[in-house]
């Protein structure tokens, strides 16, 4: 069956792993206690502190308790909801003020572009919030990205390694399983989303190498994906 939409991952895939470690992790990490200190009465940031006061066990009207949960979850890279909606909001800032762009692989906004102008609709799906995503590919080194993807997912969906997220996947895009192709650089997103019925891609940046015997089509970068 012909490729009808494609599905990215951005950590490894679109964009260096580089860029979420050292520049966005830190930068939230950084200003996350002010952030929280500042907007805690505000109704989306309160719903997430509830949210991880909830599922760390802590009292939710300590917020220094909830601060030390969440910045214990950032030095785990624990990808936790609450967590990933908060760092969004912080990352908003940090992208307004011009304090960083996304970074994204130099074949990748073309390659976006060519599958976009042949009608492949093209979605998102990372552990980084919805609102997160928007904000990357809206502020990325090579411009704003986001009118060429028609969806994104996050972990509201389900875990990455789950077979049943890549269900809901197929689901929500209105196609069947086959029709749609998943990139990833991890193997095990990519086993879930195959179990699932979807395509896959493992894309292996140098200078990582292609496993010797991959389980999944694997290339090197966009340009050489078949779509």
């Amino acid at each position: 069956m012909n490729i009808r939409a494609i599905v990215t991952d951005i950590e490894g895939t679109t964009s260096s792993i580089d860029f979420v470690h050292k520049v966005l992790f830190p930068y939230a990490r950084e200003h996350l206690p002010a952030f929280v200190r500042a907007h805690a009465g505000e109704p989306a940031v309160r719903a997430r502190l509830l949210e991880t006061a909830r599922e760390a066990g802590v009292q939710p009207d300590d917020p220094e308790a909830v601060i030390a949960v969440l910045l214990e979850w950032i030095d785990a890279d624990r990808k936790a909801t609450p967590l990933k909606a908060l760092q969004g909001m912080i990352w908003k800032h940090g992208y307004a003020s011009g304090a960083f762009r996304a970074h994204v692989y130099p074949e990748v906004p073309a390659r976006l572009r060519t599958w976009h102008d042949a009608g492949i609709a093209l979605y998102v799906y990372s552990s980084g919030s919805v609102a997160a995503q928007k904000l990357f590919f809206a502020h990325t080194e090579a411009g704003d990205l986001t009118a060429l993807f028609q969806g994104y997912f996050d972990t509201e969906t389900g875990p990455k390694r789950d077979t049943a997220s890549y269900r809901r996947i197929a689901a929500q895009v209105g196609l069947p399983a086959a029709a749609i192709l998943f990139l990833s650089d991890v193997t095990g997103e990519l086993d879930a989303a195959r179990a699932a019925g979807l395509g896959t891609t493992l894309i292996c940046r140098p200078p990582r190498p292609c496993p010797p015997e991959a389980a999944h089509r694997c290339v090197a970068d966009f340009e050489h994906i078949d779509a």
